[in-house]
């Protein structure tokens, strides 16, 4: 009967064993989940409202039942309490919260128990595989990972990657017309892992910029090492890529490192996205110069760069127009992305009539607000003068060095256009005050008359209005719709940048209190450093 016994201690260790290298979890994990089922069968036998323990010796494979009995001043539940005076009864030094143990004989496990025991461990053991698997991938985010498809779901594709790991690649994730069969390798880029009620969900992607920077990083040892550097990717999967790279050794030429000896280690890389072409450009801190390379393979003529928006204008020869945008927009779309900046394209012929239609617009505007000729209009619209302002306020000498002009004409012309400006100025103010535009609004700093008219018509007419408002309200806003950037415009679109609006808002808020005033916040920050050091050296 001995003999009979050891077999089983033995065989209880070999399975603990073997569940835990099959699952590769700890042999830990799995005695205690054997205890568990050990003593949910233990009070089925004898009472489910006795606190039973059991225990499987890790080297031996001994298992051991223990009823635990809690020593308290009044005892209120008989199964699992025990009182001071009985417990001293059984060990002279028991004390307020200590457990009392007592054996229990060895149960015989029937087919039910068997059963509900087999269910403890399993689910147990499932639970511990997917805290493991949890643990081992949450850190991995941002990496490749490599597995074999195991089947296709609503056109989502199940991996198993290493330790039996179940990963995801949504439709959405994966390249157009890629289809892979159960028995696939794929490689694909860690984007996500969450803990979910069903266990964790690793969720990869091989359509993100990062899947391909990595897969450079694989080939390229020069981009592994950080020699050279992956500066941004633009993609649209399984048809066009951008990568932007530069050098941080002067020796090394970064595109020329990532093409590799007949463009090897770039083909790997296509090879993996299945087929999709990819452009590598070199990145220059000039961002002008960055643009037209991230244009390529058209040609440029010239750009006219808005810092502020972050907006530029590239003028290309006609036959480069369709090269320049590319087949549906594509070219244009990603060489966008890449930069981080809004590209218009036009032709050089567009571009003219876009010059001439400025200079004539502001030929008139010179016609109409100073009473002059076309002929003196077109004079000064030509010698650069924009605007009324800046003929008003501008050094008398720049006006009078015109040739065909004299110092007596340019001063005359300078009258007219203040003149202009404080009639304008007055027809403003009336409009403001029509309008309701409250009168505090006029301390905001960096708004003009013409400005407060603006807001005054969309309905910004106190300091309320203004300090609820976004910094898009006012400058407009670009959304991505069908690859294309639509422009939104704002109340003041064109009068202020992004910065200005936001500088504007802020006087607002800190006028009605919303945001501390800087001055006020910096005092009582300075009293609170007072204070703590008062304290510390009341402590010390």
């Amino acid at each position: 009967m001995a003999g009979a016994v050891s077999a089983n201690r033995l065989e209880l260790l070999q399975i603990a064993d073997a569940v835990a290298r099959e699952k590769g979890i700890d042999k830990a994990v799995v005695l205690k989940a054997m205890e568990e089922a050990i003593q949910r069968a233990a009070r089925s036998r004898y009472g489910s409202e006795l606190d039973i323990r059991a225990h499987i010796d890790p080297k031996t494979g001994e298992t051991t039942l223990r009823r635990v009995l809690t020593v308290v001043e009044n005892v209120e539940d008989d199964n699992r309490e025990i009182s001071l005076e009985e417990a001293r009864k059984i060990d002279p030094e028991a004390q307020i919260g200590d457990e009392l143990s007592e054996p229990l004989p060895p149960i015989e496990f029937g087919r039910v128990a068997a059963q509900s025991a087999k269910q403890v461990i399993v689910q147990k053991v499932r639970e511990a595989e997917r805290e493991r698997q949890y643990q081992e991938y949450k850190d991995r985010v941002g990496e490749i990972a490599s597995g074999v498809v195991k089947r296709n779901e609503f056109g989502h594709t199940i991996v198993e990657l290493a330790n039996r790991a179940e990963a995801i690649v949504r439709r959405d994730e994966s390249i157009p017309r890629e289809s892979f069969r159960p028995g696939d390798r794929i490689r694909a880029y860690i984007y996500d892992v969450r803990r979910e009620q069903r266990g964790p969900q690793i969720f990869l992607s091989r359509t993100r910029p990062e899947f391909m920077a990595k897969l450079f990083a694989q080939e390229v040892p020069e981009v592994y090492d950080g020699i050279v550097e992956i500066v941004s990717v633009a993609r649209d999967p399984g048809s066009r890529a951008k990568i932007a790279v530069r050098s941080n050794d002067p020796s090394i030429d970064p595109v020329g490192a990532c093409v590799g000896m007949r463009g090897s280690r770039v083909q790997a890389v296509v090879n993996e996205l299945q087929g999709e072409k990819i452009d590598i450009i070199q990145w220059t801190p000039d961002a002008a110069t960055f643009i037209v390379n991230a244009l390529a393979p058209a040609e440029v003529s010239k750009v006219v760069l808005d810092e502020d928006a972050k907006r530029i204008e590239v003028v290309v020869p006609e036959d480069q127009l369709s090269l320049a945008i590319g087949r549906r927009g594509q070219n244009v779309r990603l060489a966008s992305q890449l930069t981080g900046w809004d590209i218009d394209i036009m032709t050089e012929e567009q571009e003219a009539e876009r010059r001439q239609k400025e200079f004539a617009e502001r030929t008139q505007q010179f016609m109409e607000a100073l009473d002059m000729d076309e002929m003196l209009a077109q004079l000064l619209a030509s010698e650069g003068f924009t605007s009324v302002e800046e003929l008003a306020y501008v050094d008398l000498s720049e006006i009078a060095s015109i040739e065909g002009l004299d110092e007596e004409v340019a001063e005359e012309i300078q009258n007219r256009a203040r003149e202009y400006l404080e009639r304008e100025s007055r027809e403003l103010e009336e409009k403001r005050k029509e309008l309701g535009v409250s009168d505090e609004l006029l301390e905001i700093e960096g708004l003009t008359p013409a400005m407060l008219v603006k807001l005054g018509e969309e309905g910004v007419k106190t300091l309320e209005d203004l300090a609820y408002c976004a910094t898009d309200d006012l400058v407009g806003w670009r959304e991505r719709k069908d690859g294309e950037s639509i422009f939104h415009e704002g109340i003041l679109t064109g009068d202020l940048s992004a910065q200005e609006a936001e500088q504007i808002i802020m006087q607002a808020r800190r006028k009605i209190g919303l945001i501390p005033d800087e001055e006020e916040q910096a005092a009582a920050e300075e009293q609170e450093a007072e204070t703590e050091k008062a304290e510390t050296a009341g402590e010390s």
